[in-house]
């Protein structure tokens, strides 16, 4: 925790930023407790979680309408959760170039075509988190490259139009997961 506070008033949009002080920093994030001036004059503070690498999201969809997921016991939440391949892209590193990465690294595939669908931000009345979505397709399999922390990473096959029923009711409720998949199936099904 650091004791050292910065004094720096900096207009944001109609906020001020008035004081920003780092209280945590590891390799994912960094948290500022800062104090500021609202857009309606009154005084108040911001915790503001700063992201070191943007969100990554996969919908890999083959020949045959079929998409993958990956399940994993999720720490913060103690509970089991079905996703999208997704992990952390670092924001020097080139979008497309994480994507890649990640889908090889949880499922095994490569895909011959991409197209970025969408770009989220994850909970921005807290963090600074972006999220940026691909479509993958024509998809080539392989051997899965997992990184120690992944261990128990299961990955599901199954039709796209299961994944989207999965979302709509609740079986997964990753956010990003469930924007993802609405996304792509109201694209290919236009």
């Amino acid at each position: 925790m650091s004791d050292n506070k910065t004094q720096l008033p900096q207009q944001r949009g109609p906020w001020l930023k008035l004081t920003s002080q780092q209280v945590y920093d590891n390799p994912w994030i960094t948290l500022h407790h800062e104090t500021v001036r609202t857009p309606g004059g009154t005084e108040g503070i911001y915790g503001n979680i700063h992201f070191k690498n943007r969100a990554i999201v996969i919908v890999a969809v083959d020949d045959e309408a079929n998409t993958w997921l990956v399940g994993q016991h999720r720490y913060t939440l103690d509970s089991f959760s079905w996703e999208l391949p997704m992990g952390g892209g670092p924001l020097t590193v080139e979008p497309l170039l994480a994507a890649q990465r990640e889908l090889k690294e949880e499922t095994g595939y490569s895909a011959q075509h991409w197209q970025q669908i969408m770009r989220l931000h994850t909970s921005n009345s807290v963090t600074d988190e972006e999220a940026v979505v691909f479509l993958a397709t024509g998809l080539q399999a392989g051997e899965q490259a997992l990184e120690p922390s992944e261990g128990d990473l299961v990955v599901k096959k199954l039709p796209l139009s299961e994944a989207v029923t999965m979302a709509i009711n609740g079986e997964i409720t990753d956010a990003l997961s469930v924007a993802a998949l609405l996304a792509v199936d109201r694209l290919l099904t236009k």
